[in-house]
């Protein structure tokens, strides 16, 4: 009888992050680099800790975004601008392998954190530098926070209405530079890994949420054209948005190709010539003609109730959706029955929180605790070499 294989240690078991770190894209890396099984020990400010901790208390006291940015870590608290934690994180760093920081403009350098320096005092650690716009740019000094960096990358022209634009709900240009950090981080690794070369890894808000506004940019830059505001509908394809059924409820429609828009027309609409009328036989008429199209298929499901429309719209092979709240996400069968929720522990009491929308095989993800302000530090500071004494004295000047 074979016996049962040991469980496969996390992929980056091994690899300790510093995260000098504060607010949203950072820490999304970070939390990335330990659902992986990497040890992030998280530097913040004694007493306070990071500012999103106090965004709001809605997680049992503790705000949404710092519970969801930063289960599976250590919290060491340290004055950076102090002598003696500068000197408790330089022994960190001894022993790290990644240092990821999203200080203001210019406060790495002040603090002895750019790149050029560190290299020079740990050559095998990767640092990671996220900010809010290019270091060697004209902008570098410059505060970044989302919504101003979603206005100059020209989200807001594309989001919103024709009558009036809107911020993107989520911390979009924070998030695209945290997956861009983290994915940065890990080609590094590989390749420290492979060729022994270590290469520091940079991003900032503007550059990772310029990327993703290829598509309208290469449109304008292409036909003199601005996409525009489109509200839920889809910019360049029609029939795409929201139509409501009359029992009130919404469903939003996507129309891919001509064969979806034929199919429609015939068992949706009941109006199978329509597919070749010209002003709505190809996508670029459809969206040119696009009032008189949402007319017709508002007056078509004013007929319908929502189950029946669903109905149609299955026979007729072409994608739909409901327009869920946030209550009905979490409630989605997609994650009750795909098994997609965990319960983690945080300073107030214990949660449920999702699990990484990549699955690795037999690798589990870790989804440790939440950690409260400064809970490791001690344990940190023993680690490091640091006697009962100085971890005192630490305390007292105020240090940690």
């Amino acid at each position: 009888m074979n016996p049962t294989p040991p469980p496969l240690s996390p992929p980056l078991d091994g690899i300790t992050v510093v995260g000098v770190e504060q607010a949203v894209a950072a820490p999304f890396a970070t939390r990335q680099l330990a659902d992986l099984g990497a040890r992030v020990i998280k530097v913040e400010r004694p007493g306070t800790g990071d500012f999103a901790r106090h965004y709001d208390e809605s997680v049992k006291g503790s705000s949404s975004y710092f519970v969801w940015l930063n289960r599976s870590k250590e919290s060491l608290t340290l004055d950076l601008k102090s002598p003696p934690g500068r000197e408790v994180l330089g022994r960190l760093l001894q022993r790290a392998d990644v240092l990821v920081q999203n200080l203001a403009p210019g406060a790495a350098e002040r603090l002895g954190l750019g790149a050029a320096a560190l290299r020079q005092r740990y050559p095998r650690l990767i640092a990671c530098a996220i900010s809010g716009y290019s270091s060697g740019g004209p902008w570098a000094a410059r505060k970044a926070y989302d919504l101003l960096v979603q206005s100059e990358a020209g989200l807001l022209s594309v989001t919103g209405t024709p009558a009036e634009p809107a911020r993107v709900g989520i911390s979009v240009a924070d998030i695209a530079a945290g997956m861009y950090a983290y994915s940065g981080i890990l080609t590094a690794l590989y390749l420290r890994a492979t060729t022994g070369a270590v290469c520091p890894v940079e991003t900032s808000l503007f550059d990772a949420l310029g990327e993703w506004m290829g598509a309208p940019a290469l449109l304008t830059d292409g036909s003199g054209r601005e996409p525009g505001r489109a509200g839920a509908q889809h910019a360049t394809i029609a029939p795409y948005g929201p139509f409501t059924a009359r029992d009130g409820r919404t469903i939003v429609v996507a129309v891919q190709n001509q064969r979806e828009w034929a199919s429609f027309c015939a068992v949706v609409l009941g109006d199978p010539h329509l597919a070749a009328d010209e002003r709505f036989a190809r996508n670029s008429a459809r969206v040119a003609h696009r009032e008189e199209l949402d007319k017709r298929i508002a007056r078509r499901f004013a007929e319908l109730d929502a189950p029946a429309a669903v109905d149609l719209l299955d026979r007729a092979g072409v994608a739909h959706a409901r327009l869920n709240t946030m209550a009905e996400f979490l409630n989605h069968p997609d994650l009750s029955k795909g098994d997609r929720w965990r319960q983690i522990t945080t300073p107030g009491g214990p949660v449920r929180a999702l699990t990484p929308p990549v699955r690795l095989g037999p690798f589990q993800p870790q989804m440790g605790p939440v950690p409260a302000v400064g809970q490791h530090t001690d344990t940190i500071l023993a680690e490091l070499g640091f006697d009962p004494h100085q971890i005192a004295q630490f305390h007292t000047t105020g240090t940690v």
